[in-house]
Protein backbone atom coordinates (compact mmCIF):
# COMPACT_ATOMS: atom_id res chain seq x y z
CA UNK A 1 0.00 0.00 0.00
CA UNK A 2 1.65 3.46 -1.24
CA UNK A 3 1.85 6.15 1.77
CA UNK A 4 -0.99 8.32 2.31
CA UNK A 5 -1.48 11.35 1.03
CA UNK A 6 -3.78 14.03 1.49
CA UNK A 7 -5.14 14.26 -2.02
CA UNK A 8 -8.29 15.94 -3.21
CA UNK A 9 -9.65 16.26 -6.61
CA UNK A 10 -11.99 18.98 -7.88
CA UNK A 11 -13.94 17.47 -10.90
CA UNK A 12 -17.42 17.46 -12.60
CA UNK A 13 -19.04 14.50 -13.64
CA UNK A 14 -19.10 15.04 -17.06
CA UNK A 15 -15.73 15.23 -17.27
CA UNK A 16 -13.56 12.28 -18.58
CA UNK A 17 -10.46 13.53 -17.43
CA UNK A 18 -11.92 13.82 -13.63
CA UNK A 19 -12.78 10.22 -14.35
CA UNK A 20 -9.44 9.27 -15.64
CA UNK A 21 -7.62 11.22 -12.83
CA UNK A 22 -9.37 9.65 -10.30
CA UNK A 23 -8.68 5.77 -11.91
CA UNK A 24 -5.36 7.02 -12.19
CA UNK A 25 -4.20 7.90 -8.39
CA UNK A 26 -6.76 5.18 -7.22
CA UNK A 27 -4.29 2.51 -9.90
CA UNK A 28 -1.44 3.62 -7.57
CA UNK A 29 -3.07 2.57 -4.55
CA UNK A 30 -3.60 6.62 -2.91
CA UNK A 31 -6.98 7.23 -1.77
CA UNK A 32 -8.82 10.69 -2.26
CA UNK A 33 -11.08 13.25 -1.33
CA UNK A 34 -13.05 14.16 -4.10
CA UNK A 35 -15.59 17.75 -4.67
CA UNK A 36 -17.82 17.80 -7.38
CA UNK A 37 -17.78 21.46 -8.12
CA UNK A 38 -20.57 21.85 -10.49
CA UNK A 39 -23.13 21.44 -7.86
CA UNK A 40 -20.73 22.31 -4.99
CA UNK A 41 -20.16 26.15 -5.40
CA UNK A 42 -18.99 26.89 -2.12
CA UNK A 43 -15.67 23.91 -3.17
CA UNK A 44 -15.99 25.78 -6.64
CA UNK A 45 -15.04 29.14 -5.32
CA UNK A 46 -12.68 27.31 -3.31
CA UNK A 47 -10.66 25.62 -6.68
CA UNK A 48 -10.27 28.90 -8.44
CA UNK A 49 -8.68 30.55 -5.28
CA UNK A 50 -6.30 27.77 -4.92
CA UNK A 51 -5.98 27.41 -8.60
CA UNK A 52 -6.77 30.46 -10.38
CA UNK A 53 -8.30 28.19 -12.65
CA UNK A 54 -11.80 27.78 -13.58
CA UNK A 55 -11.13 24.29 -15.66
CA UNK A 56 -11.06 20.45 -14.65
CA UNK A 57 -9.88 18.76 -12.72
CA UNK A 58 -7.41 20.44 -10.07
CA UNK A 59 -5.77 18.44 -7.91
CA UNK A 60 -4.11 19.23 -4.72
CA UNK A 61 -1.20 16.76 -3.39
CA UNK A 62 -0.20 18.11 0.11
CA UNK A 63 0.46 21.74 -0.84
CA UNK A 64 0.95 21.20 -4.71
CA UNK A 65 -1.79 21.72 -7.35
CA UNK A 66 -1.92 20.11 -10.54
CA UNK A 67 -4.47 21.39 -12.96
CA UNK A 68 -5.50 19.22 -15.34
CA UNK A 69 -4.39 15.14 -15.98
CA UNK A 70 -0.53 15.97 -16.29
CA UNK A 71 0.65 12.01 -15.68
CA UNK A 72 4.38 13.15 -15.05
CA UNK A 73 3.79 16.30 -12.59
CA UNK A 74 1.28 13.41 -10.48
CA UNK A 75 3.99 10.98 -10.16
CA UNK A 76 6.21 13.18 -9.30
CA UNK A 77 4.11 14.32 -6.38
CA UNK A 78 3.00 10.72 -5.68
CA UNK A 79 6.61 9.85 -4.85
CA UNK A 80 7.73 12.78 -2.51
Amino acid sequence: MAEQKNITLYVTPTCPWCHRTADYISSKGFSYTKYDVASDREKAREMIQKSGQMGVPVITIGQDIVVGFNQARIDELLAK
